[in-house]
């Protein structure tokens, strides 16, 4: 059987590289566990950087994954600009950010993924329509 393909969300990657958050040791457990090159958005990329930007060498370490090709940004905004703005649009009272978009529109595009977030909107946003988004998330939430 293949692996699923896991789309990573911003809280896991601060949480990885950040061992004051709340979530480090369940994010370390996981990037352990899951098999990478993990995919992402450059919105989600952003959101971390800027999330890590007063811890020490925050950013430079999430770049330095990116730089391994550990994590990897396949999505292209400008392509999918249409559908991310019906999302926005179907979850504004969320409100859904740009990021969660991307990564709801990415689950569409590739088979067999899940996506490994801190969110639990994603509980509530589903692809193509109606389908549930297989999520690895902590058990709390």
């Amino acid at each position: 059987m293949r692996a699923k393909r896991v789309i990573i969300d911003t809280g896991p990657i601060v949480a990885f590289l950040n061992k004051t958050d709340k979530y480090h040791n369940w994010a370390i457990t996981q990037f352990s566990q899951l098999n990478p090159p993990f995919l992402t958005c450059e919105s989600v990329f952003s959101e971390v950087c800027f999330l890590l930007r007063h811890t020490d060498s925050g950013v430079q370490n999430a770049v330095k994954l990116l730089e391994r090709e550990l994590i990897q940004i396949p999505f292209k905004l400008e392509t999918e600009i249409g559908i991310i703005i019906s999302l926005l649009t179907k979850y504004k009272n969320i409100p859904i950010s740009l990021a969660d978009a991307c990564l709801v529109r990415m689950s569409e595009q590739i088979a067999d993924s899940t996506i490994c977030t801190l969110d639990s909107d994603f509980k509530i946003y589903r692809k193509e329509k109606r389908k549930v988004i297989p999520v690895i998330m902590p058990e709390n939430f």
